[in-house]
């Protein structure tokens, strides 16, 4: 599992632009499919055929980032967002634009209080001697994603990218090993879901399933003096109850828990009072589809050093696997 999660926390994917990473994963899953296409937005869509109830698996492919929106005369560039970025985790960090320039994240020597730092006071160096220079090699328009290679730590692993590149490996290494099964899964590895969960609410439409599960991290309560939450790295893949944009049908977090229960793995339940995932927008489509999920714990989450268990992560799979059989 590590390895793979490593080879798809390197892959170029920030939101928008997450050919590179598609390519990747469509080069892993394609022998084990019946069929395999990318929409229209860039969902990369790998089919198992059946006959017997129609699935939805999800889990995105995109990354947070950065793009390029201004250079100066001396070569700096000015940036804005991709997703959610904290100035705060980009200070001092490191990114890589899509041919491989890479450049720093600083802020203005003007700026006397941190407390006042802003995505819109910071800016890249990419060692450029001027304007002409910084323009051979990055221009306006251009996206960057933040660099940290994958490490492993005893059984945690340290890397950017692991929401939700570990998702995506869940969905990989069932995909592998999924028994024959009557259902029809659809496994989704859906684009834009840090801009608003876009590449879910279209697949979903298209594909029009009968239940759907994603599969994605979420925050912990496991960090000193952090806003308590039960969820905890090493205590099993979580069950999510709600976030901000879904209460998870009940019929599929009782399906989850009785696959939990059936191949003896740890679970625990999640209740994510900030931010979203990508059944949030399949839940309603069309006449609406029953979703719900399966939570990889990830602590410092859209930061360079996200951390994950791969036991975590291991029996996500298996309880993955369990509920579409």
């Amino acid at each position: 599992m590590f390895d793979l999660i490593k080879s798809l926390t390197e892959k170029f994917g920030v939101s928008g632009n997450e050919e590179e990473i598609r390519e990747f994963i469509k080069s892993k899953v394609e022998k084990y499919v019946d069929n395999i296409e990318v929409d229209t937005l860039g969902n990369l869509i790998a089919t198992k055929k059946g006959r017997g109830k129609k699935i939805m698996v999800a889990a995105h492919m995109d990354e947070i980032g950065v793009m390029a929106t201004h250079i100066d005369d001396k070569g700096f560039i000015r940036f804005s967002n991709i997703g959610w970025v904290s100035a705060n985790y980009a200070l001092g960090q490191r990114v890589r634009f899509g041919n491989g320039t890479v450049g720093t994240v600083f802020y203005e020597e003007k700026l006397e209080d941190l407390k006042g730092l802003k995505l819109s006071n910071m800016y890249i160096d990419i060692g450029a001697k001027d304007k002409a220079d910084a323009q051979s090699k990055v221009s306006i328009g251009d996206t960057a994603v933040f660099c940290g290679e994958a490490q492993l730590s005893g059984d945690m692993v340290i890397s950017k990218a692991l929401d939700d590149r570990s998702g995506c490996a869940v969905l990989i290494k069932t995909i592998e090993s999924l028994p024959k099964t009557e259902n029809e899964i659809y496994f989704v590895f859906t684009v834009q879901e840090e801009l608003g969960l876009r590449g879910a609410r279209t697949a979903a439409y298209k594909l029009l399933p009968e239940l759907a599960i994603a599969v994605d991290v979420t925050l912990t309560g496991d960090t000193p003096n952090c806003k308590p939450m039960e969820v905890k790295c090493g205590s099993g893949p979580a069950i999510k109850i709600k976030d901000r944009s879904v209460i998870c049908h009940s019929s599929v977090k009782r399906l989850l828990e009785e696959s939990a229960q059936k191949i003896n793995i740890p679970y625990q339940f999640e209740i994510l009072e900030s931010g979203g995932s990508d059944p949030g927008a399949i839940h309603v489509t069309a006449g609406g589809i029953p979703s719900g999920a399966i939570s990889i714990p990830c602590r410092y989450t859209h930061s360079p050093s996200e951390m994950v268990s791969l036991t975590d992560m291991e029996n996500a799979a298996k309880l993955l696997t369990q509920s579409l059989v």
